[in-house]
């Protein structure tokens, strides 16, 4: 089963964590209200999690029994190459912050698990440090309990996240949070099993689709939901990063996956469908394709304003992206694929 019209939802959650990572003296920032959607737009890290739960089981859901080999080596296929690229691109200006050590725990996906190391090197990675811990889990799950029909999975996955939720609002009322660029922030926000509840929800909402699909017309819909995540994310001062936008984002999921409507036609565009194709490229090397135009003006003395600036990034890396995709991202993904474990 391919939902064509989730695709190009990557690409704006990845777009909306582009534009807050890049400067916040961009007139984007300068509107009120709109501004909100951007300081708050990690947010759409919670979504990437929600929704990858969601496509495991759309991809896996007709499978009696997933194979643990396999499905880590197309897991590995899918997301390592891009994954170690950034890397690369990130140190062809920051060398200097070459260290062993981080580059260990970079390399291995752990560095998420330890408070203060979450973010070291191309610091995006720490959502792909949660993503292993999701899919070292995920043919755990599927085996034993999503293809056996086990209903305490939904009783511990709703658990987890209102422990995760009453975890996330007391932690910083009781002082134990010490604000940015702490170890408790990166507890906080960074530590993996803060995060599973997302995935776990994720799963259970491609359950759902599975058993309950049926196509219709539901853009009235998917425009309130949209609306209500815009309005929640601008007006409403909440913790939303640990699984709290499950609330909004798993109907916009389903409403989209089944929609048949204007708004699924429109997002099934091939251009537009190729730009959620191209969004994990988006993300993972957004902060070194940032550095490195940075690098270069400032090489050639352009001295452009914030607003060109940011116009000049966004071609770049779009085109840098596609370039990825094309020519790393696919070609990798295919070849690694067709190594087989055991006897076939």
């Amino acid at each position: 089963m391919k939902i064509s019209q989730i695709t190009f939802t990557r690409f704006v959650a990845a777009m909306a964590i582009v534009i807050s990572h890049f400067n916040k003296d961009l007139f984007l920032y300068k509107i009120d209200y709109i501004s909100n959607l951007f300081l708050r737009a990690n947010v759409g890290v919670s979504y990437f999690f929600i929704l990858s739960g969601f496509i495991m089981i759309i991809a896996y859901h007709k499978k009696e029994k997933i194979d643990y080999l396999e499905f880590y080596k197309n897991r590995f296929a899918r997301i390592y190459p891009l994954y170690m690229l950034g890397l690369l691109l990130y140190f062809m200006t920051r060398y200097e912050m070459f260290d062993w050590y981080k580059l260990v725990l970079y390399g291995l996906g752990i560095q998420s698990w330890i408070p203060g190391e979450a973010m070291i090197l191309n610091f995006p990675g720490w959502s792909i440090s949660v993503e292993f811990f999701f899919y070292l889990l995920f043919p755990f799950l599927y085996n034993y309990f999503y293809a056996k029909k086990n209903k305490m999975i939904w009783v511990f996955a709703i658990g987890l996240w209102l422990i995760t939720q009453v975890f996330s609002n007391l932690y910083p009322m009781y002082g134990a949070y010490e604000g940015p660029h702490t170890k408790s922030h990166e507890l906080l926000y960074y530590f993996p099993f803060w995060h599973l509840n997302e995935f776990l929800i994720g799963n259970l909402a491609g359950i759902f689709f599975v058993r309950n699909y049926k196509q219709k017309n539901y853009d009235r819909q998917v425009i309130a939901v949209f609306l209500l995540i815009l309005v929640s994310l601008m007006f409403v001062p909440l913790f939303y990063h640990n699984g709290l936008m499950a609330l909004l984002f798993v109907p916009a999921i389903l409403l989209i996956s089944a929609n048949n409507g204007k708004v699924s036609k429109l997002f099934s565009l091939k251009p537009l469908e190729y730009l959620g194709e191209i969004s994990y490229g988006i993300y993972i090397t957004h902060i070194p394709v940032l550095y490195l135009v940075r690098e270069f003006l400032k090489w050639q003395n352009y001295t452009f304003s914030i607003d060109i600036v940011f116009v000049i990034y966004i071609i770049v890396m779009l085109l840098s992206s596609a370039i990825f995709y094309q020519c790393i991202e696919k070609p990798m993904r295919d070849l690694l694929r067709k190594i087989h474990f055991g006897k076939r």
